[in-house]
């Protein structure tokens, strides 16, 4: 009995101690997670734990939790094809997999698809949005547990080029931007049944960036980003706390620390945000810290973005001044993200993986990897592991 209790403990303390990636750029949307550690220093042959043909395309980074990794996709010869798929970590080998059709717009542009959002996750369901409008819940073990196809209520809502914003759970709510030039909203969704909590009008213009969540003091305010600005919301009721008017880019989405946020508005914009009804403190604007694509990243004292050149900047977070920059092998349309270690990941569009160790007087390429096929996305880190995916494959890096 002692043995039992021992070995119950030490499950638990390991289970505790894994650290789940639950959102496109993980904890509250900015793409940095401290508490993520042991992760491979190369992306090389020797680093890579496995590799797995996907059914589909997709632009979604995949979401971990546990011991499984879960994943959207879209086939056939107009995307109608909705796959929610979930994979083994240890090994790669399908759990199991869900096949949905679109009830919306499957049109986009050749360089996007129907899965380019990335699911959302409360920890015990997957909430998977696609540009048809499709949102789809099904718990871990892949049993459905709600559907809206938003089209058919919202019937304006979509654009030419495919909608690609991802949703993040804050709370007891689901919060997504359904934003484009006609029928524009954000709304937020209960996460046991699907239904409208609120739902607020956007501006009418096309937009592509991602909720991300500031933590002021107890509370957690949604950030809205669009070509206006910033709108920051209670997650439960889509009730205003502030708003930022400076406009702000439509692609590269906002990084969150506490109750600063860094904007690519202008350049590079930090506020800090209250809940009292204040506006938001500008901080500093630095036009030269642009972000192209990629959107920044905050690690530390310090703020990094990559340009459309392929650039990687660092500049001082409090003040906005310029470090160092060096060039990395671009161009870029997923963004950077980096755990315990510091080290920096990205991949380019060309398929090279790069790490880049920022712990030195200015930032060093350390190792590369071409996996030569087409990458858009953005990766996801577990303790131990870095997953990245393609239109054809998803790996897997582990020490």
């Amino acid at each position: 009995m002692k043995d039992f209790f021992i070995t119950t403990a030490l499950l638990t303390l390991t289970l505790s101690a894994h650290a789940d990636w639950l959102n496109f750029r993980g904890p509250q949307g900015s793409g940095y997670a401290p508490e993520i550690s042991d992760l491979p220093e190369t992306l090389a042959e020797s680093t890579t734990a496995w590799k797995v043909a996907l059914p589909g395309r997709g632009l979604g980074s995949p979401l971990l939790i546990g011991d499984r990794v879960y994943l959207t996709a879209a086939s056939g010869p107009e995307q109608k094809q909705l796959h929610i798929l979930c994979f083994n970590a240890a090994d790669g080998s399908p759990v199991w997999e869900r096949k949905f059709w679109a009830t919306g717009r499957t049109m986009s542009h050749n360089k996007t698809n129907v899965a380019a959002p990335t699911p959302a996750s409360d920890g015990e369901r997957i909430y998977a949005l696609f540009s048809s409008n499709d949102l789809i819940c099904v718990d871990l073990d892949g049993n459905v547990k709600w559907m809206r196809g938003l089209t058919l209520d919202y019937p304006n809502a979509s654009n030419s080029l495919g909608m690609a914003s991802s949703p993040i759970v804050a709370g007891d709510t689901l919060v997504a931007q359904i934003e484009n030039d006609s029928e524009s909203f954000a709304a937020g969704f209960d996460l046991l049944t699907g239904v409208n909590k609120w739902k607020i009008d956007r501006p009418k213009a096309a937009n592509w960036t991602s909720p991300t969540v500031l933590e002021i003091g107890e509370e957690k305010v949604v950030c809205l980003q669009s070509s206006k600005g910033i709108l920051g919301v209670v997650p439960s009721t889509g009730s205003s706390v502030f708003t930022f008017g400076g406009g702000a880019s439509t692609i590269p989405s906002s990084a969150a620390v506490g109750d600063r946020l860094y904007i690519p508005s202008n350049g590079l914009t930090a506020i800090t945000a209250t809940t009292d009804g204040a506006d938001p403190k500008k901080m500093w604007n630095e036009s030269a810290q642009r972000p192209g694509t990629a959107s920044p990243l905050v690690i530390g004292e310090k703020v990094y973005t990559i340009n459309n050149a392929g650039v990687l900047s660092c500049a001082d977070r409090s003040s906005g001044e310029r470090i160092w920059r060096t060039r990395l092998k671009g161009p870029m349309s997923g963004s950077p993200v980096a755990g315990e270690n510091g080290l920096l990941y990205i991949f380019n569009e060309a398929g090279v993986g790069q790490v880049v160790d920022l712990s030195g007087e200015e930032g060093k390429i350390i190792s590369e990897i071409e996996l030569e096929e087409t990458i858009l996305s953005t990766p996801s880190l577990s303790t131990g592991a870095l997953y990245i995916r393609s239109d054809k494959h998803l790996w897997k890096f582990a020490n």
